[in-house]
């Protein structure tokens, strides 16, 4: 047997789920008690059944600062204003379940909700920089300007020092208003004109200060080119395109970064794991979605256990997502009676990761992208700030791979060496990403890619 716990609840998840299909699909089932105890809840998923009840969810350690009283106040203040705001108070810590960046957050509550991409809806919380400032998550984008108006409250001076419920409260205002950036840049205009009187206040620097400050700035960039010329010299800076990195400077924090997203893909896949054992099947199901499930996790901890970085770390997080929405699928067709069996296909409504990064979370639409240099165009699932990015004609922050001794995008390693540059992350094809893995596909751009590198590292100089 096994000493490996993952790959021994996978087996034993998988042999229960197949039995429980085989028997649904012989003999219909009776309904069962669904209140029977629910594996326990991940922190998106505790969020997500909190804001089910209200629309203002605040972590225990937040009470203090917005007590129940305040909560009542705002959650009648939402309901007043007929928009679909959610209001999420939770420590925001570098390493958490969303790496502290509040609209990952906001994108694994909207996932564990279960709401459409196409659903309005507008989540604000605390910002990256702290209490001070707020943050906001708009669905579909800037339809109320959301982003812009709830950023202008910590540039409002009358908002300085004041409480996180009359923040929250001006907020909730400004959205309403649906002028968000027009409130945002008279906010910034008040703060610059501020500034610029402080300067004239204080009577300006004096030219003898202004002209040692030049010298001072000619002298570091003459140091900074002697330091390029060197590094160039030595082959260890390289004049190539925007996404190449120095070889080593970095090292110890990708290594870091790495093993920190491969504990993140261990706890996803066994959780997604206990969310399969712990459902709840006594109707009968959408048997396709639920062994897609099932395969979506044996696919997982396939590639998990195979993972050579993070490109196959964020690919066994899209696995997991994908299982996630074909056991929703599976879930929602036992409410309906009469479902039968359906073929194995991607359905068109479902999105995947985001295409550019996985590591940003779902997707939340399709857009039409041209690469760099190419006349035809790709439509893609992207996540909010890669559509902004594509939109604003910049280039979006992808996920970055090892090709050829280089760094490049993901996704522009030959498609024959990387499952997830032929895949897109489940952007691109019909054939589900889960039925690639199960099939081989991982195992063989795998072993290709590195029987490649032995021949390349064997050959003669």
């Amino acid at each position: 047997m096994s000493s490996n716990p993952r790959a021994v609840l996978r087996a034993t998840v998988k042999a229960l789920l197949v039995a429980l299909v085989a028997l649904v699909l012989a003999v219909p089932l009776p309904g069962t008690d669904a209140s029977a105890a629910p594996a326990k809840a991940s922190p998106g998923q505790k969020i997500a059944n909190g804001l089910r009840k209200s629309p203002v969810y605040v972590d225990p350690s937040y009470e203090q600062g917005l007590p129940p009283s305040q909560q009542r106040k705002l959650a009648q203040r939402i309901e007043k204003s007929g928009i679909p705001i959610r209001i999420v108070l939770v420590p925001l810590i570098s390493g958490d379940s969303w790496g502290g960046d509040p609209d990952k957050m906001a994108d694994v509550v909207r996932d564990r909700l279960g709401e459409s991409p196409k659903r309005e809806a507008v989540y604000m919380s605390i910002s990256k920089s702290g209490d001070d400032f707020l943050s906001a998550r708009e669905y579909p984008r800037d339809k109320h300007e959301a982003f812009w108006g709830v950023a202008a409250v910590g540039r409002q001076e009358d908002m300085d020092g004041r409480s996180l419920y009359a923040k929250f409260d001006r907020a909730i205002d400004i959205v309403e208003g649906g002028n968000g950036l027009k409130v945002y840049e008279k906010a910034s205009k008040d703060l610059k004109h501020d500034s610029l009187a402080d300067d004239k206040d204080g009577g300006g620097l004096s030219p003898l200060l202004i002209g040692g400050l030049a010298a001072l700035g000619l002298a570091v960039l003459a140091a900074l080119w002697l330091l390029v010329r060197r590094l160039r010299r030595a082959g260890g800076l390289s004049r190539g395109g925007a996404f190449t990195s120095p070889s080593s400077v970095f090292a110890t924090a990708r290594e870091a970064d790495e093993r920190d997203l491969r504990a993140r893909a261990q706890r996803e896949v066994l959780a997604f794991g206990e969310e399969l054992s712990a459902h709840q099947s006594g109707e009968a199901p959408d048997a396709a979605a639920l062994q897609l499930a099932l395969d979506a996790y044996t696919a997982a901890g396939t590639v998990l256990d195979g993972a050579q970085g993070t490109p196959d770390l964020a690919g066994a997080l899209a696995l997991v997502h994908e299982g996630r929405g074909a056991l929703a699928r599976a879930s929602e067709a036992a409410s309906r009676p009469g479902t039968g069996r359906r073929p194995r296909k991607k359905p068109k409504s479902a999105l995947p990761l985001c295409f550019f990064n996985p590591l940003h979370g779902p997707a939340s639409g399709r857009i039409r992208w041209r690469p760099l240099g190419r006349r035809e165009a790709l439509h893609i699932a992207a996540c909010d700030t890669c559509s902004s990015a594509v939109s604003g004609h910049r280039a979006p922050e992808a996920l970055t791979d090892t090709h050829e001794g280089r760094t490049v995008p993901y996704f522009e390693v030959p498609a024959e060496r990387s499952l997830w540059a032929a895949t897109g992350y489940g952007s691109l094809g019909e054939v589900p990403l889960t039925e690639r893995v199960i099939r081989g596909d991982f195992s063989r751009t795998r072993d290709g890619r590195d029987s490649r590198d032995r021949e390349a590292q064997d050959a003669p100089d």
